[in-house]
């Protein structure tokens, strides 16, 4: 009879991405206050033991999954939305905000904010302090170039800010019930009013 194979043990780095990556689907199962250790164990394929070594405990894991999901979607969205024309750039970035494919990633942002994940509150604050910033110049891009109008960029930008919020979060809440499609046809709606542009055809 041979002997079983030795099991290959995961590098550390390799370890640390399957739990990360393995959160947002349980959050969505689940919520944030039913998922424990065990849970998160389980989802990503390692021990508890691994767990309680590379992380100070689920909130420690929470944050930083939620880090790494929203860098890994948007960061390469930002770059497209900086190769394109700044009107064009604001639509693609203010859809994929409301895609469906974004529904995990704004369920674990709220139930995280509002059970307190973030104690000191600064990756809120640099999260959204940084998302503001991008609309806000891309609205001032768009004066520049005479593509909108628009007297107070940094007024507009926090308004959109909020808006996706609201958006986002009833989306989830489905009360009323709304669609994905519905959620990014108020925000362009919201964008066209606000910045004097043409509403965009959305292809």
């Amino acid at each position: 009879m041979s002997a079983r194979p030795a099991r290959r043990r995961q590098p550390t780095e390799v370890r640390r991405a399957m739990v990360l990556e393995a959160v947002p689907a349980l959050v969505s199962e689940r919520g944030v206050r039913g998922t424990g250790i065990r849970d998160i164990a389980a989802a990503a394929g390692v021990s508890v033991g691994t767990l309680t070594y590379h992380f100070s405990g689920v909130r420690e894991i929470l944050a930083e999954s939620l880090a790494v999901q929203l860098a890994a979607y948007y960061d390469p969205l930002r770059e497209r939305a900086a190769a394109l024309a700044p009107r064009d750039g604001l639509d693609l970035l203010l859809a994929a905000s409301l895609d469906e494919e974004t529904r995990p990633h704004w369920r674990l942002w709220f139930e995280c904010w509002q059970d307190g994940v973030w104690d000191d509150e600064r990756s809120q604050h640099e999260r959204y302090t940084g998302w503001h910033a991008v609309l806000r110049d891309l609205v001032l891009a768009g004066v520049a170039d005479g593509s909108l109008r628009c007297a107070d960029p940094d007024g507009t930008a926090a308004r959109l800010v909020a808006l996706v919020d609201g958006l986002a979060l009833q989306r989830l809440r489905g009360v009323p019930p709304m669609s994905s499609e519905q959620a990014v046809a108020h925000v362009r709606t919201a964008l066209a009013d606000w910045t004097g542009s043409s509403h965009p055809t959305g292809e």
